[in-house]
């Protein structure tokens, strides 16, 4: 594992060289609970079918990354994607890349492609976030009750060690507050210029396909839509032929002018 320093956190990072000519970089943004080691060896087939250098990293606070050194608040993917992802991106002397992000993860991608159009080539995501709906907040609540009863923890711990606690409550804790009620980035959406590939399970029990669907109305290219069976919150895990086969086939389709 690799690491640098990020708006004055040391991350965590891996690197995956690209195998092809003329390909643009790709960054994968975990999700909520997420952290490099959380993927699997998901990074390394995707790199391997597209040919992309592939950089995954985990964010302040999860994984082995340094932590922030101030408490969270509702804005925490606004700070992540307009300040600390700006910063990595310089540091790792990456231009113009495909986000591809899960959850949070794709929330912070389009976030950053609404807030720098200029500065991505295209977006992926999986069951992203743009509004508070009560099929997510339940489905925390949910959650909230297995980690009070045990084993959640231990699970958590594999991958956050001794900060599984933390990163939990802040997780939920955050989403379930009053204050995050409001929390909505669809302002966003108009201003992202780049293709847009959208990923949604049809289980999904933390959102509804009303997430991906608002992409598509409200970004001005709208956006191509994958709706997967037999598939919850985490289509890498649950569908991950259709998603690689899905997210290489989107980018091999890039215009020529945006692959290289």
């Amino acid at each position: 594992m690799k690491h640098l320093t990020v708006a004055g956190c040391r991350l965590e990072y891996r690197d995956f060289p690209a195998t092809a000519a003329n390909r643009p970089p790709l960054l994968l943004l975990h999700e909520g609970l997420g952290c490099v080691a959380m993927w699997r060896d998901f990074p390394q087939k995707l790199a391997a079918a597209t040919g992309c250098r592939l950089v995954v990293w985990s964010r302040a606070g999860y994984g082995g990354s340094q932590p922030w050194p101030t408490p969270r608040q509702p804005d925490y993917m606004h700070r992540e994607a307009e300040q600390a992802l700006p910063e990595l991106l310089a540091a790792l002397d990456i231009e113009r890349p495909v986000l591809i992000g899960h959850s949070d993860g794709g929330s912070i991608a389009l976030i950053f492609a609404g807030a720098f159009p200029a500065a991505v080539r295209a977006v992926a995501v999986m069951a992203p976030h743009e509004f508070v709906e009560e099929a997510a907040l339940a489905g925390i609540r949910a959650t909230r009750a297995a980690w009070a009863a045990g084993g959640l923890e231990k699970k958590l711990a594999r991958y956050h060690h001794a900060r599984a606690g933390q990163v939990f409550r802040e997780w939920s804790d955050t989403w379930l507050s009053p204050a995050f009620r409001d929390w909505n980035i669809e302002a966003y959406l108009p201003r992202i210029v780049c293709p847009i590939l959208a990923i949604q399970g049809e289980d999904d029990e933390y959102g509804t396909m009303r997430q991906i669907e608002a992409i598509a109305e409200q970004a001005p290219g709208g956006a191509e839509l994958l709706k997967l069976a037999a598939c919850g919150h985490s289509p890498q895990r649950d569908q991950e032929a259709a998603v690689l086969a899905a997210l290489s086939g989107f980018v091999a389709a890039l215009p020529e002018k945006e692959r290289g």
